[in-house]
């Protein structure tokens, strides 16, 4: 970014109205490198210690990869297209040892020092971009429903109300290689958001009124507020809530008063 900048976070997590938790989400700044963060959520899937374990899998992966990578010299997009890669493996081999069906959705986004940005998905947790109060892209989910949209046969706001909407074609875990997503954006600069969450929270939301809380809040007063009216209305029946916002603002530089010379009198 070639303006002075700075990032404000948060992460939120809420079981909802489920009686155990299998989202997982994270937000982490390099060992290494100042101003390199990794966001990576994951909704498990395949019952209370199934899925837990397969979103446990993918932060642990998310994890070890981002501890090895290099902004100066490794590629963000491998970086990002192997972690789901090797967490699909290691899921297959969890369900294999434990008799077990665990599955899980990621997102997960990478911020580089220069401000350059890159994503990767596969199922239906969500990746978004805000601009100035409005949605500039958002990932497209790798579900039944998204594929009806795709076709013309449901707008989005009818898919938003489908019974079906919870039907995955595709994510870590199953039998077939994952889907795999991604995007990438050039520069980040002020007045920019991203977040990434699970369908626990935008299921409930258009994506106007998500842009205009991320732009009006915090990312701490957003999570907060999202999550909250999230459950309100679920009316009982929500699902686990996940969700990481990152903000990107200027930074004020403090001007110091010109002080002209002057001579001296004659």
């Amino acid at each position: 970014m070639s303006k002075a900048f700075r990032i404000t976070a948060s992460t939120g997590i809420h079981k909802g109205d489920r009686s155990y938790q299998q989202d997982q989400v994270a937000l982490l700044t390099h060992p290494r490198y100042n101003g390199c963060l990794l966001g990576v959520l994951a909704d498990g899937m395949g019952g209370r210690s199934g899925g837990r374990k397969a979103s446990d899998q993918v932060m642990m992966t998310a994890r070890q990869l981002f501890e090895r990578y290099s902004p100066d010299y490794d590629d963000g997009p491998i970086m990002l297209k192997t972690m789901v890669e090797e967490a699909h493996i290691v899921i297959r081999l969890t369900a294999i040892s434990s008799e077990e069906e665990p599955h899980s959705t990621i997102a997960a986004f990478l911020i580089n020092p220069r401000g350059d940005c890159y994503w990767v998905h596969a199922g239906d947790s969500r990746i978004y971009h805000f601009r100035d109060g409005q949605m500039v892209h958002r990932t497209m989910d790798h579900s039944y429903v998204q594929a009806l949209v795709d076709r013309g046969d449901l707008t989005e706001d009818e898919a938003q109300v489908h019974p079906q909407s919870n039907i995955l074609l595709g994510c870590l875990g199953t039998d077939a290689d994952p889907p795999i997503g991604t995007h990438s954006i050039h520069q980040l600069r002020p007045g920019d958001v991203l977040m990434a969450c699970s369908d626990g929270v935008w299921h409930y939301f258009s994506a106007t009124e998500m842009a205009t809380v991320v732009e009006s809040l915090t990312p701490r007063e957003a999570t907060e507020f999202l999550i909250e009216k999230a459950r309100m209305r679920g009316r009982g029946g929500g699902d686990n809530l996940s969700l990481v916002i990152v903000k990107i603002e200027a930074l004020e530089v403090e001007k110091k008063p010109l002080r002209l010379g002057m001579r001296p009198a004659p």
